[in-house]
């Protein structure tokens, strides 16, 4: 969790909203320091990033959170992907932060 911390941190001028956002889901999920709720923990942790990282809450009817929970297997694609990436000796969370980037559009598009 240190680390975690430690990396949002040390990025949060340097990386976009959305790579922020990306790299908090997927790392909050692998720490999974929760007996339970590690994917709604790690949902919320994601869209705290978004936002607060934008400057606000973020306008649109069906927000982010609720978008990855009504099609879970690009989540899950893309967390296994950061994975991969990571038991080779690299970061790379460029697919979640791609999926988290249209999701993010389409709740930006969905404004009432």
């Amino acid at each position: 969790m240190d680390r975690f911390i430690s990396f949002i941190h040390e990025n949060w001028f340097i990386l976009s909203p959305t790579q922020l956002a990306a790299y908090g889901i997927w790392r909050l999920n692998w720490i999974h320091p929760f007996i339970e709720g590690n994917g709604r923990t790690a949902r919320a942790t994601c869209y705290y990033l978004l936002c607060v990282r934008s400057g606000g809450l973020l306008p649109g009817r069906k927000i982010v959170p609720e978008r990855i929970r009504d099609d879970r297997q690009p989540y899950y694609a893309a967390l296994r992907a950061a994975d991969h990436a990571w038991s080779q000796g690299n970061l790379d969370i460029s697919e979640m932060e791609g999926y988290l980037a249209r999701l993010l559009e389409a709740q930006l598009r969905d404004e009432d």
